[in-house]
């Protein structure tokens, strides 16, 4: 009896770990226009920001979509959107333009610029025609695109630049987390404000 009431409760864990891990679908926001839709639940876009489905405001991202697109200007998107997201919240790319620059994957960061159709560290407001990554202007792109910092590294010099001010001098780059020493001295030739 006892054995059979073991293979019982065994038999029954199994059926409900196996219920509990199988597959569900996961919402995927879409992006149309000026304004975004995220799918599942009952989520929907005014312009004025993506709504939660119990009615409290959802996290956005408000990001300035330059060049050579079909619809410049400032796009609302629900956070965790990529820069494909706002390439195809622009209108997408004029016919003939080369995106080859943009990294599309990237997770785009509330208050930068996607400056599309400009050659690569060129015309970009970050870079100077030095070649100089501006701290006050770049995006986690352009600043990604420095020695030693990842894309980790230049999401805290945007939460920096966004939480302090503009940067006053260079040297103020090394209060940012992550920037030791070592790794400051290889890159503040390369930088400007």
């Amino acid at each position: 009896m006892g054995l059979a009431a073991l293979l019982l409760l065994a038999v029954g864990y199994a059926v409900q770990h196996f219920w509990l891990s199988r597959p569900e679908p996961v919402a995927v926001p879409t992006v149309s226009g000026t304004s975004a839709t995220v799918t599942g639940g009952s989520p929907t876009s005014t312009g004025t920001g993506t709504t939660a489905p119990h009615g409290a405001p959802a996290p956005t991202v408000v990001v300035d979509v330059a060049g050579k697109v079909e619809h410049p200007g400032l796009r609302t998107l629900p956070t965790g959107s990529r820069v494909a997201d706002a390439l195809r919240a622009a209108g997408g790319a004029l016919a003939g333009t080369e995106t080859d620059s943009l990294n599309l994957a990237r997770v785009l960061s509330d208050g930068e610029q996607i400056l599309v159709g400009a050659p690569a560290g060129q015309g970009a407001p970050g870079v100077t025609a030095g070649g100089l990554v501006s701290l006050n202007r770049a995006t986690a792109e352009q600043l990604d695109t420095l020695p030693g910092v990842g894309p980790t590294l230049a999401q805290r010099i945007l939460q920096y630049r966004m939480t302090h001010g503009p940067f006053r001098s260079v040297d103020q780059l090394r209060q940012v987390p992550g920037i030791g020493q070592r790794k400051f001295d290889d890159i503040k030739g390369l930088l400007t404000l």
